[in-house]
């Protein structure tokens, strides 16, 4: 975690140019969309792997209240001043820094698959959500198109290439059956899971304007292709 914890550090200044473009503001508004149809509205979110507070805004703009963690500094940083009324902290998700019960929501964007633990993830998630509390997290699927990632990312690193996510951080990519079982040993019922986002962010122009079209189709019928799978679950009432 200290290399991820690094190299956010060092993009922590240009990272919401990724997401600044009609492109970005689709890509990250698309699976935004996907984690908010699980959560409940109006509620206390933690937001984990927060990065620059992009969900955390989207959350309140839909009016509840939220909090961000996330292992850097500068991303943390520049979530305090994009959402100066919230808290942000430096922290893991293996040890979150919050009392019991404290959360009617928790999300996690585009980070889980970094995390080396987890089950100690998902066990921290469970301890802090209220009963009938919430949780979202949308991460890496495995599919014929991500197998090749990986290697992409190692020729980037190897090149000094530096571009957010770009390097060889040993992340894991999740199956459907795989995420949905570590939710359900972490004690979340009503667990769902679905794929999104075919019309991945790092696609050229060409590409990424045909795989926006047929997106709605693809994540319907060949949910397999999606780049990112998104699951969901709940902690018992009692």
């Amino acid at each position: 975690m200290k290399k991820v914890q690094q190299h956010y550090d060092e993009i922590a200044d240009i990272y919401d140019d990724r997401y600044d473009g009609n492109r970005g503001r689709y890509y990250h508004g698309h699976i935004s969309d996907h984690v908010m149809s699980v959560l409940p509205r109006g509620g206390f979110l933690l937001d984990i792997g927060c990065g620059t507070g992009l969900f955390v805004e989207r959350y309140i703009e839909e009016g509840g209240r939220a909090v961000g963690l996330d292992i850097s500094p500068g991303m943390v940083r520049h979530g305090r001043q994009r959402c100066p009324e919230s808290g942000f902290f430096v922290g893991t998700a293996e040890v979150l820094p919050f009392r019991d019960a404290a959360f009617d929501a928790l999300a996690s964007l585009l980070a889980f698959s970094y995390v080396p633990d987890p089950e100690a993830m998902l066990r921290e998630c469970y301890r802090v959500l209220k009963p009938g509390g919430r949780i979202a997290v949308c991460t890496l699927s495995r599919t014929v198109f991500t197998s090749l990632v990986p290697v992409i990312y190692q020729v980037g690193e190897k090149v000094g290439l530096k571009k957010v996510g770009v390097g060889d951080f040993g992340e894991h990519y999740y199956t459907n059956g795989e995420i949905a079982g570590l939710f359900r040993e972490a004690g979340f019922e009503g667990v769902s899971v679905s794929r999104c986002s075919f019309a991945h962010l790092n696609l050229a122009d060409p590409v990424f304007a045909l795989a926006r079209k047929v997106e709605p189709f693809v994540e319907e019928n060949l949910p397999y292709l999606a780049y990112n799978v998104c699951a969901g679950g709940k902690k018992p009432e009692g």
